[in-house]
């Protein structure tokens, strides 16, 4: 029988430790902004803005209709590395960091 634990590659504790580090799109900070804008920091240190103004007004926004309340849209915070509001609302990180990446802003 063996009583010994180790992090071998199948682990959870193994394959934690693997994905965090190559995960660069994951949010560590977020603050909302005037206009309906955020401006985010991603772990690999990467920063731009998210302009949703034109989303959240938008006949087409949907369930982000919702964020046209600023004290919503200020409830703004981080769940396991993406942008979150109450009521099940977030944005994709992924996407987020590769338009900021290459455009320094993401405009939705």
């Amino acid at each position: 029988m063996h009583t010994e634990s180790s992090a071998d590659g199948n682990s959870p504790t193994a394959i934690a430790l693997e994905v965090a580090p190559r995960s660069p799109w994951r949010v560590t900070r977020v603050e909302a902004l005037l206009g309906f804008r955020l401006q985010v920091v991603f772990v690999d240190g990467l920063e731009g803005v998210v302009d949703m103004s034109g989303l959240v007004h938008s006949p087409k926004a949907g369930v982000f209709a919702a964020l046209t309340d600023p004290r919503l849209f200020a409830q703004v915070k981080i769940e396991h590395g993406a942008v979150t509001w109450p009521e099940e609302l977030d944005l994709a990180p992924d996407a987020m960091h590769t338009a900021i990446r290459e455009h320094g802003e993401w405009l939705l």
